[in-house]
């Protein structure tokens, strides 16, 4: 009986998914087109709109002068959980949100360290341990689907860190293209890439290690391989917005840019003859290029009257990461006198180096649990709807997509979710639904690790469980985090401190 049930539910789905796809329907100004850009490790402070000075980005601060900027947002602080944590909607503290499969294998047959009958035998092994998905489980894409939508992905396709066909299909992707691990998108000329399940070689790409440079970024421009992975997603982004122009899609793009070891075909002119690094000007072209990409897709749209039938969405994973400075050069003591441990992260911004201010002044970076590893940029353009040069300061997170998703294209929302739609503050209409907190897990075992926001502004900062060390700031008046006030507010401390650790490796209500 219990197998007749399952095999039921799953004749369901397919034919829910099938009618959906019979019955696709036109975006409209009303119903609109949904794209969302997902940049890889790029720190809040490396985009003009929110306060960078040094690398231009003028698409992206087109995009926030023509919509919505989000002042009070979180992702995640390292690149697979900030990934769950989009797709399913739960904050990551929840069981499954830092279970990850094992990435490298295909480097490794690709490389002839082994054999192709090793690779398939522990491939096997590997899906067998990989994050399990119930039956019952939603994603994000499937929302879309729901509503008649077509859905694409370009990129990063992982959700933990290895991948394969039948696994991306599940999460809801109609068309899909690019990496299944999550170790071959650190080189930027993979010899091949992923379609739909078909492999396709790039051309003049021979290393298996897909052209990884080294951490320095010293290498010489260009080297790698001839086709740079970055040019084939946005072509083919490009054309999937033509082919599809006359049907309702939602289109993620969750790039590699700008990820590092740095790598670029070419320097952009801004910056070939700065006096910076090699790597530093590296860095600056691959978020100039990112920037260049949202301005061609922003292109295409108006030229084929999809403009106000688009709602554009952009963000990055979590926070910003070190590709092109120093690492270990730590200050002794902050403003204030605050001291701070030369093993951590907490201070790794302009102050120790760091030409362009990645953080915006933050502390900590990317696998912290400061403001600078977690705060992320999220900006919002749909004409007519969202009031243009507009922001807020919502407390939000990118499991709040989901949400916002169904509520715009009128899709039930999966019960259980962490999810909460901001869609009335897009329309400048009351947030009747907010969050009392949002939920940050970190499962690195260094200081700055989980953390709880509040919507009152105070946050907690789990350093060491075991010791029962916090710290709390209040990030209205000290968004930077200068000043711990965890001895002014003990009580505060221990009511925020029940709550969060509640909520770490917290079941999954939605299941």
């Amino acid at each position: 009986m219990r197998n007749n049930m399952k095999s039921f539910i799953q004749l369901c789905s397919v034919i829910v998914l099938t009618a959906s796809a019979a019955f696709a329907v036109k975006p409209t100004a009303d119903r609109p087109n949904v794209i969302l850009i997902y940049a890889d490790d790029l720190g809040i402070g490396m985009l003009g709109c929110y306060g960078q000075k040094i690398v231009k980005t003028p698409n992206i601060d087109q995009l926030a002068k023509e919509g919505m900027k989000f002042g009070n947002y979180y992702g995640g602080v390292y690149c697979a959980p900030t990934r769950w944590t989009l797709l399913t909607g739960m904050h990551d503290g929840r069981i499954g949100g830092w279970k990850q499969t094992t990435a490298g294998l295909p480097i490794q047959r690709d490389a002839g360290n082994i054999s192709q009958e090793e690779f398939e035998k522990r491939f096997e092994q590997l899906k067998k341990k990989a994050n399990p998905i119930g039956e019952n489980e939603v994603f994000l894409a499937q929302i879309a689907q729901q509503a008649g939508y077509k859905t694409a992905q370009f990129g990063k396709l992982d959700r933990g860190f290895l991948t394969w066909n039948e696994r991306v299909r599940r999460f809801g992707w109609d068309f899909h293209e690019g990496y299944y691990d999550h170790v071959r998108c650190h080189g930027f000329y993979p010899p091949y890439l992923w379609r739909n399940g078909e492999r396709f070689e790039l051309e003049g790409n021979t290393d298996p290690y897909c052209g990884r440079m080294s951490e320095k970024g010293d290498e010489p421009v260009g080297s790698g391989g001839k086709t740079y992975s970055q040019n084939v997603f946005i072509k083919d982004i490009l054309a999937y917005i033509r082919e599809n122009k006359d049907e309702a899609f939602f289109l993620y793009h969750p790039t590699q840019l700008p990820h590092g070891p740095v790598a670029i075909p070419e320097l952009h002119p801004d910056y070939a003859d700065q006096d910076w690094s090699l790597a530093e000007k590296k860095y600056a072209s691959m978020v100039r290029m990112l920037d260049d990409h949202v301005g061609l897709i922003m292109t295409e749209l108006k030229a084929l009257g999809l403009d106000d039938k688009t709602v554009v969405a952009f963000t990055s994973d979590n926070g910003h990461e070190l590709y092109y400075g120093p690492k270990k050069t730590f200050p002794n003591t902050r403003p204030g006198g605050e001291k701070t441990n030369l093993t951590d992260k907490k201070w790794r911004t302009s102050e120790c180096g760091d030409i362009f201010d990645g953080a915006g002044g933050r502390a900590g970076i990317k696998r912290t649990g400061y403001q600078g590893g977690m705060q992320c940029p999220m900006i919002v353009r749909w004409p007519g709807k969202i009031q243009p040069g507009s922001e807020t300061d919502v407390l939000s997170a990118h499991y709040d997509f989901m949400a916002t998703m169904a509520e715009l294209l009128g899709v039930e929302m999966p019960k259980g979710k962490d999810s909460l739609s901001y869609l009335p503050t897009l329309l400048s209409k009351p947030q009747t639904k907010e969050h009392d907190y949002v939920i940050v897990n970190n499962g690195f075992n260094r200081m700055g690790r989980s953390a709880l926001i509040a919507k009152d502004g105070f946050k907690l900062v789990e350093i060491d469980r075991k010791k029962d060390q916090f710290q709390l700031y209040n990030i209205k008046d000290d968004n930077e985090e200068r000043y711990n006030i965890e001895d002014k507010y003990p009580e505060r401390v221990a009511r925020l401190k029940k709550i969060l650790l509640s909520e770490i490796d917290s079941a999954r209500p939605d299941l």
